[in-house]
């Protein structure tokens, strides 16, 4: 294992640590950027063109533009120097963030300008595990999430996921699920939400403000390979009563199952077969 840790901030690779990203960042002033995190495999980043094409269309919405000299290219090629860098042979995390570089306060003065920082990091596990104990969770009401053009992006302001974590650690549970303004569950406090009835599945769409996570839609598309039916529909807590199983999703984890939401119990098959797909197409 490599002791010294590296970062990598607009193409300079730094010490992690050493004051790699300048304090007048606009995501450190403002939030003003996005970020992807990226599971690592046998020392490979797993699903990389699905980060690339949310990263864009995150860039896209929010008008950050960079200058000529970016590629994408150019990122995956450093992302896989960092790795080099730091040891990671098995498994690992990364991340990437991607601010507006222009001066200004809120109203940014220049056009055209994007600074990014990558980071890695290895982890015991090389593949996706399911959790041994099922997850206890609840709801989070005090903060619903609002619907609107950002709501599928990682953005840098995540202070409703933050109070939802808040919120779990303080009940005694192992995960929050999230409402928006209709009342609607859509996600938890890291992830994308799956229930099964009757060996179907069923996620809440994008229109309904949740993530548009990447293992989201891995998990969709590997079901329905596997002739597993997938519905994207809206859920509210009545539906979470009544279902076989319930499981989460994100990009580092892959697959959680959920054991108990208040007195409902549940069991895991599906949540077993998926992960194993996953496993499948990545090992």
């Amino acid at each position: 294992m490599v002791e010294t840790q590296h970062a990598i901030y607009n193409g300079k690779v730094d010490v992690l640590g050493s004051g790699v990203v300048p304090v007048g960042n606009r995501g450190f002033h403002y939030g003003d950027g996005l970020f992807e995190s990226i599971r690592i495999i046998n020392g490979k980043p797993c699903f990389l063109d699905n980060h690339v094409n949310r990263f864009k269309q995150g860039l896209l919405a929010m008008k950050i533009k960079p200058d000529d000299s970016f590629s994408w290219g150019k990122i995956e090629r450093e992302l896989l120097q960092l790795i080099g860098l730091n040891g990671i042979e098995k498994g690992g995390r990364a991340r990437i963030t991607m601010t507006r570089s222009s001066p200004g306060f809120y109203s940014p003065q220049a056009e055209v300008g994007m600074d990014y920082l990558i980071e890695a990091e290895a982890i015991d596990s090389n593949q996706f595990s399911l959790n041994d104990r099922g997850m206890e969770i609840n709801v989070f009401q005090e903060i619903p999430k609002q619907i609107n053009s950002l709501s599928r992006f990682k953005t840098l302001n995540c202070q409703i996921y933050i109070m939802a974590s808040l919120y779990a650690r303080e009940n005694q549970l192992d995960n929050a699920l999230i409402l928006n303004d209709k009342d609607c569950i859509i996600e938890s406090a890291n992830s994308n939400i799956f229930l099964v009835s009757n060996r179907v599945l069923y996620t809440p769409p994008l229109e309904d403000g949740c993530v548009g996570g990447t293992m989201r839609m891995e998990v969709i598309n590997t079901a329905l390979r596997h002739d597993i039916k997938v519905y994207e529909t809206s859920l509210r807590p009545q539906n979470l009563l009544v279902a076989d199983e319930l499981f989460l999703t994100n990009a580092i984890q892959g697959v959680q199952w959920v054991s108990a939401y208040r007195q409902k119990r549940y069991f895991h098959e599906m949540a077993g077969q998926v992960i194993g797909y996953l496993n499948d197409s990545v090992l």
